[in-house]
């Protein structure tokens, strides 16, 4: 059993780290604050190649292994939690395209998504359907070469300013055997958007995306017709680790704070790192995380070499975001009202992971899959 990185991988996590510290966290504050986001900022994140870890090299990428993926969303997080939702949001898009699209559409946006001129959203949740995501009302009609699009999706992220946006919408009979995916620009005619009001993540300018008889040509569909939801469960196992891994990232750099703080902040004439109260705080925290930590690579390991990993993706998704927010609540706390302040990023790292508790499946839902996994789904109450 191997624990360590490759060198390689260690010396991006090295790297990635100090661009982190010293480009991210400084400017952190400044898109929750409502200041726009620069499209700039993306593209050189495509400079960096951090938009083309899963495009393949012949259309400007990486090809880079889950764990490396998972590497530069835990470390790029540390300085920014927003930032890592681009990683999601880029990885997700390259593994469907390279995997259902034609080549020409292959050909047209992989190279744009890997060097941050496209960025392409994710589109499944709709009003009245969350984790039950078999059951879409989002319809596309065939008629001729093109695909006719009606429907409202909900909670898209970067839903605000994204290009293009993989859409899942039902072609047949209800169920996961109706439903088909496709890749739609967002500049074509009958299609609106707005953006919510989120308590965090609002660099990610969440929102709904409105389909009114939006037509599309049929080479955007993405496989065969009713293979969609599938290929959607395939991208929420691997994904659901990064997400994990965003969130230890964020906490692990709060954690590290924290101790710096207690070890110089006086009280009673001494260090509060002295108070046992203070210490072993931090201690069960960092084991917590580190936990979550250990069980999200151990999941893209598994990816990696082409195993089962359901039940992996569904625990770091539970475990990850919830050790998180629990230890950078810890931090805010034992910083004292420092920390209890806008100018101290705790505050927004907790409100930012509270957002991925919820997305791409909720606690409830991650401990059903566990337990699906783990009995059969004949003892599940709902398939």
């Amino acid at each position: 059993m191997e624990f360590s990185f490759t060198e390689e991988q260690l010396l991006l996590q090295k790297t990635l780290r100090q661009y982190a510290k010293s480009e991210l966290l400084p400017n952190y504050h400044r898109w929750d604050r409502g200041e726009k986001f620069p499209r700039e900022k993306i593209l050189e994140m495509g400079q960096l190649g951090l938009l083309g870890l899963r495009v393949p090299e012949r259309y400007g990428g990486q090809d880079a292994s889950f764990v490396t993926c998972g590497i530069a969303s835990e470390e790029i997080s540390r300085g920014d939690f927003n930032y890592g939702l681009f990683i999601q949001l880029s990885c997700i898009p390259a593994e469907l395209l390279r995997a259902k699209a034609s080549p020409e559409v292959q050909a047209e946006w992989l190279p744009r998504l890997a060097s941050g001129d496209a960025v392409i959203a994710f589109a499944l949740t709709e009003p009245a359907v969350g984790s039950d995501a078999a059951n879409l009302a989002t319809r596309a009609v065939k008629q001729g070469d093109e695909y006719v699009i009606t429907g409202e999706k909900a909670s898209v992220t970067f839903g605000g300013y994204a290009d293009a946006c993989i859409v899942f919408a039902r072609t047949g009979e209800s169920g996961a055997g109706g439903v088909s995916a496709f890749l739609v620009p967002l500049d074509r005619p009958g299609i609106t958007r707005t953006v919510y009001r989120s308590p965090g993540e609002r660099l990610s300018a969440r929102g709904s995306l409105f389909f009114d008889g939006a037509r599309i040509p049929a080479r955007f569909r993405l496989g065969e017709e009713r293979e969609g939801f599938t290929g959607a469960m395939v991208s929420f196992d691997f994904n659901r680790a990064f997400i994990a891994l965003s969130a230890v990232g964020a906490a692990l750099q709060s954690l590290e704070e924290t101790v710096e703080y207690t070890k110089t902040r006086q009280a009673f004439g001494r260090p509060l790192a002295k108070f046992e109260g203070v210490s072993f705080q931090v201690a069960e925290h960092l084991t917590l995380v580190e936990g979550a930590r250990l069980i999200a690579y151990k999941c893209l390991w598994f990816k990696d070499q082409g195993l089962p990993h359901t039940k992996e993706s569904a625990m770091s998704k539970w475990l990850g975001p919830k050790a998180a927010v629990e230890a950078i609540h810890a931090c805010l706390i034992l910083h004292g009202h420092y920390g209890y302040n806008q100018e101290s990023p705790l505050e927004q790292r907790m409100r930012d992971v509270i957002g991925l508790e919820i997305g791409d499946g909720t606690p409830e839902i991650m401990k059903g899959i566990v337990a699906r996994e783990v009995y059969g789904r004949e003892f599940m109450s709902y398939r």
